[in-house]
């Protein structure tokens, strides 16, 4: 049976497809016809009936429209309550953005955490995303007080119109979450599809998790340790799940948490997580698969050339399109605070960055690198004057800025 399709235009923040172009530094079109805009605010507290939005996350679809996807916060932005999966759509680059459209609704519960992904095999949009009662907090997830109802689950949607409409959620707890696990959250940030190797048109889905304490610990589960990232992915285009790698120590050195994925030049995926309080160096956590998210290569590590990053979410980019095109990570870069969004450059597969460019020095936390176009990288964050979450701003930096030559 085709399943039901949710529109996800909002009627009540009116339907004229008024482009929203507040926040553009510089606008125009180069080049047989290439945009030439800056950047663009897609997303700003206070606007479309929602407090605060937060959570970027995006995809460039297979007819070259931009989707940028995020939680509309009702009531206030902290991370609990009313919360909606939005989007909005670009058909020129990220210059300009379409109306606001809802893509799945909290009806006064929470949903978030979107991690969308094309399907190289039907060019459909595949966005996985999280949610919970929103009577319950993570804290109370994560020791246990939240019923099976109440706590964290996960659903799939889609969407075959080039991220118009999307499918209802539809539920795959059951494949992706084991029966120890408390918190679960997809992303943040894209999902992957591999494109070469033996598992190529897999969907992998960087997510993470917090475990149960081991029978008869003293401790309630909320500690750091109990967190830990891991992958679930789809070799049929999102319609099964199976878990992948699980990094499951819980020994309190590396506390892997909210992690991003990116599959390199020679098939592998690097995946870069947050360390949440571990003891090891710096807050950044890396580690390899050459079986597609399955297994991981060896445990995570300390990340030492990202010893700027505080403790937050990042995002991965595998760029493409020329010779040498290197893996990029984006992040806060004032170790102690979310501050100063700046990007790094990696020409070896992540085993060393190098800062490139630091994008603003105002507040900045949560992050989302896509690209556009064959010469342009853009940047989704989080950011404000007096702190992160007045906005989403948009910006766009050529490739060469990050190429080795500049070129």
């Amino acid at each position: 049976m085709r399943a039901h399709r949710l529109t996800i235009t909002l009627a009540t923040l009116g339907a004229v497809a008024v482009a929203t172009t507040v926040g553009i530094a510089a606008y125009g079109y180069g080049h047989r016809g290439s945009p030439t805009c800056v950047s663009s605010v897609p997303f700003r507290a206070g606007e479309d009936g929602y407090d605060t939005f937060r959570i970027p996350s995006a995809v460039l679809t297979r007819d070259g429209t931009l989707i940028a996807f995020a939680e509309g916060r009702v009531g206030g932005a902290g991370d609990s309550g009313h919360i909606d999966v939005v989007r909005k759509r670009s058909a020129d680059g990220g210059c300009t953005w379409g109306p606001l459209g809802l893509v799945a609704a909290g009806d006064g519960h929470t949903r978030g955490n979107p991690a969308p992904v094309v399907d190289p095999r039907t060019g459909r949009i595949v966005l996985l995303s999280s949610y919970n009662s929103g009577e319950v907090t993570e804290a109370r997830i994560m020791t246990g007080e939240a019923t099976a109802g109440q706590s964290r689950r996960v659903f799939v949607q889609t969407s075959e119109d080039d991220g118009r409409t999307f499918s209802a959620p539809r539920e795959i707890t059951a494949e992706v979450k084991r029966p120890d696990w408390r918190w679960y959250a997809t992303g943040p940030g894209h999902a992957v599809a591999l494109t070469t190797g033996p598992h190529k048109g897999r969907l992998v889905v960087p997510a993470n998790h917090s475990a149960a304490p081991p029978a008869g610990s003293s401790d309630t589960g909320q500690e750091a340790k109990y967190y830990g990232a891991h992958a679930i992915y789809s070799d049929d285009g999102g319609l099964h799940w199976n878990i992948g790698y699980v990094d499951g120590g819980y020994d309190g050195l590396t506390n892997s948490n909210e992690s991003s994925a990116a599959q390199l030049p020679d098939g592998r995926l690097y995946f870069s997580a947050r360390d949440q309080k571990g003891s090891v160096p710096g807050r950044r956590l890396g580690a390899y698969s050459a079986d597609g998210g399955r297994t991981l290569d060896a445990p995570y590590r300390a990340e030492s050339t990202l010893l700027d990053v505080p403790m937050v979410q990042g995002s991965l980019l595998q760029t493409t399109g020329r010779e040498g095109a290197p893996l990029l990570f984006a992040g806060p870069s004032v170790p102690t605070v979310r501050r100063a969004m700046a990007i790094w450059r990696s020409t070896d597969g992540g085993s060393r960055f190098t800062k490139v460019t630091t994008v603003s020095e105002l507040p900045a936390a949560y992050s989302d690198l896509v690209q556009p176009d064959s010469g342009t990288v853009g940047l989704f964050y989080e950011t404000g004057a007096a702190g992160p979450y007045e906005r989403i701003e948009y910006r766009r930096i050529p490739l060469g800025d990050f190429t080795a030559n500049g070129g």
